[in-house]
């Protein structure tokens, strides 16, 4: 039986038995693991949170609300289960309006001294960018990245962007948070990611399908692992508890004097 992650046990021996498919790698590496989970990025101590997975059992995600990203080890971002799913976006949306800044040059593996390498995956929502072990110990997912891969968020046409530049001169990419001069560029300068946005219109839809996301929640344990309908209904049930106040105090600030705009949260609070 395999032995529970216990955080705070300072050294552990972690054992990958390629031959039994628990590992593809193969062999025995022992690691050095910190107390406390330090983000790839920031290097700073992460948050460790606990959600729901599959068949009873619980899983931790690391997560760096100050750089936006999670660190997931092998299979982990499967393994999550529908309420597992929903405390993990519910916990992203209230942290929605965190101070943030943009991913660092180079990652390095929570898990091992080497440092993680770029590439993209492709998911029913665009291309998205990852970064992973060597070793493969995990990757490392900004929050935009995420919700691409999750099919929550759409890319930006030329006509959205360009009518979109009109309005603010710079936005924040969800991929790796740098700073996208979108009078300029129509895609991100540092990443090469595509412009995204979290879909109003596919909230609504959702919103519309589902009378409360909570009610639903039951009958998506259910039926599977969730879609990118049953995060929506989550999200939305969440942000319309908020009062109108609150509302408009958001719309007025990323409409206002910021210097930049931030898809993904706007997407959360402007839609009607």
């Amino acid at each position: 039986m395999q032995e529970e992650y216990n955080p705070q046990r300072i050294e552990q021996s972690i054992r990958f038995q390629g031959q039994q498919g628990r590992h593809p790698a193969g062999g025995t590496i022992h690691a050095t693991m910190p107390m406390t989970p330090h983000c790839p990025s920031c290097r700073q101590p992460a948050e460790t949170h606990r959600f729901m997975a599959h068949g009873g059992s619980t899983i931790e995600l690391d997560l760096c609300f100050a750089c936006q990203g999670l660190w997931f080890d092998p299979q982990e971002n499967t393994r999550l289960a529908p309420a597992g799913v929903l405390a993990l976006f519910e916990l992203l949306h209230q942290h929605r309006s965190d101070t943030r800044h943009p991913v660092a040059q180079r990652l390095q593996c929570p898990r091992c001294p080497r440092g993680l390498e770029p590439g993209f995956d492709v998911a029913k929502g665009g291309r998205y960018k990852t970064f992973r072990c060597p070793e493969r110990h995990g990757r490392f997912s900004t929050f935009g990245s995420l919700m691409v891969e999750k099919g929550f968020v759409r890319h930006l046409s030329v006509a959205e962007i360009e009518a979109l530049a009109e309005r603010v001169g710079t936005i924040q990419c969800t991929s790796c948070g740098g700073t996208v001069d979108i009078r300029n560029d129509h895609a991100c300068p540092y990443c090469r990611s595509a412009l995204s946005l979290l879909d109003p219109q596919a909230v609504d839809r959702a919103l519309n399908r589902h009378a409360s996301a909570a009610r639903a929640l039951p009958a998506a344990a259910a039926s599977g692992p969730p879609g990118p309908s049953d995060v929506a209904d989550a999200l939305v049930a969440l942000e319309r508890v908020r009062s109108q106040e609150q509302r408009q105090q958001e719309k007025d600030r990323l409409l206002g004097t910021g210097d930049r705009l931030d898809l993904l949260a706007a997407g959360l609070a402007l839609r009607p």
